[in-house]
C-alpha cells in the first residue's frame, strides 16, 4: 500500500505540531506562512516546485 501526501499538507502538519509543542511562536509561524505565500508568487516558485518534485521522487525511489 502506497501512502501519498501532498507537500503542502505535510508542511502544514509540521507547522501545527511546532506550534502545539511550543517549539515555534505564533509570530514566527505567521512569518513562515507569509513567506511561503509570497514565495509562491515569485519566479522562484517554479524552481522550488521542481526541487520538491525531485526530492519526493528520490524518496519514493529509495523506498522501493
Amino acid at each position: 500500500m502506497v501512502l501519498t501526501m501532498s507537500a503542502l499538507a505535510l508542511l502544514g502538519l509540521f507547522l501545527i505540531l511546532l506550534l502545539r509543542f511550543k517549539s515555534l511562536g505564533v509570530g514566527a509561524a505567521l512569518v513562515a506562512v507569509l513567506f511561503g505565500f509570497y514565495l509562491a508568487r515569485t519566479g522562484a516558485a517554479d524552481s522550488v516546485d521542481q526541487i520538491m518534485t525531485a526530492l519526493s521522487d528520490a524518496i519514493r525511489d529509495f523506498a522501493n
